[in-house]
């Protein structure tokens, strides 16, 4: 894997990161490695979310590799940076490597040792943890950032909808929320998606210009195209193939089964949260949400609901 064809996704998950890794896995030259999950063995996240529901005042929101940094016996305490992360790096390669030389691990019509042998092959890594995006950023300090920002109020609508019975997510670690949870799990996904929006801009402004990219999930949804171009720039893809690619993958062309309420493709229209959420749950998201939506170009004003 060379260092410079790496590129990460960085952003919130709920926020089309699926749709956008699966549009660029049928361009030639990509190897697609889906949702890792470094983030949640190098990020462990302090206070643990219990403390949402428990404390009465909100808590900051930060993680072992902030928290126990300087803590000696801590494994990856800053003192012994020079034991641990070379290793690391080597590591994290070597499963990226062996993963696209493995069965499926190509796309695009090669298979994984294809795409892996093919010169230059571009390996793009979906959310592999953003709360720890500058980490990643500066383990692999030749990579590209691909910064994918949604609104945090539908991310967590999105969320929301996904701790629910039938859940597409309860499989994989997320539960019913009650209905007296609904309100402590908005706020913790709240304070999430601020936390990781705000280290994902620090691993972005850590690059150059040309080994970046911002792209609005909202602008994604109008102007795939041309989103899926400027990050084919980036990266050195022939974007030649967008057009027909970003046909295929139109969230209009699923079937009415494959998308809805509960499920991984849930619904694609900014602003959803508008009318899925309480008055009272829309009250608790702003409160955590307001400030930090300035900050990302959102308008942090709460217009009326269609529901009360």
């Amino acid at each position: 894997m060379q260092e410079n064809r790496l590129a990460w996704i960085f952003g919130s998950s709920r926020s089309g990161s699926t749709w956008l890794l699966k549009m660029l896995s049928d361009l030639e030259g990509v190897v697609p490695i889906d949702d890792p999950h470094l983030g949640h063995h190098l990020g462990v996240w302090r206070p643990i979310p219990l403390a949402w529901a428990a404390c009465e005042d909100p808590p900051e929101l930060s993680t072992l590799l902030e928290v126990k940094a300087e803590e000696p016996g801590y494994f990856f305490a800053e003192r012994y940076r020079d034991a641990w992360w070379k290793p690391l790096r080597e590591l994290i390669a070597a499963r990226f490597e062996a993963q696209a030389e493995g069965p499926g691990g190509g796309a695009g019509g090669q298979d994984g040792a294809e795409r892996s042998a093919a010169a230059g092959a571009a390996f793009v890594v979906k959310e592999p943890g953003s709360h720890v995006a500058p980490f990643l950023a500066e383990l692999f300090p030749e990579s590209k950032v691909i910064f994918l920002l949604r609104d945090g109020r539908d991310v967590v609508d999105s969320w929301l909808d996904a701790y629910s019975e039938g859940s597409w997510a309860i499989p994989g670690g997320a539960f019913p929320v009650s209905e007296e949870g609904r309100i402590p799990l908005i706020r913790w996904l709240s304070e999430v998606w601020v936390f990781r929006s705000r280290q994902v801009r620090k691993a972005y402004e850590s690059r150059a210009p040309g080994d970046r990219i911002q792209i609005r999930y909202e602008d994604l949804r109008g102007e795939t195209e041309r989103c899926l171009t400027g990050i084919c720039e980036m990266i050195g893809l022939d974007s030649g193939r967008v057009p027909e690619v970003v046909g295929a993958h139109r969230f209009e062309k699923l079937p009415r089964t494959a998308r809805g309420p509960r499920r991984v493709v849930r619904q694609a229209r900014p602003g959803g949260w508008r009318d899925n959420l309480s008055a009272a749950e829309r009250k608790a998201m702003h409160e955590v949400l307001g400030e930090a939506l300035e900050e990302f170009g959102y308008d942090s004003g709460e217009p009326l609901a269609a529901t009360g």
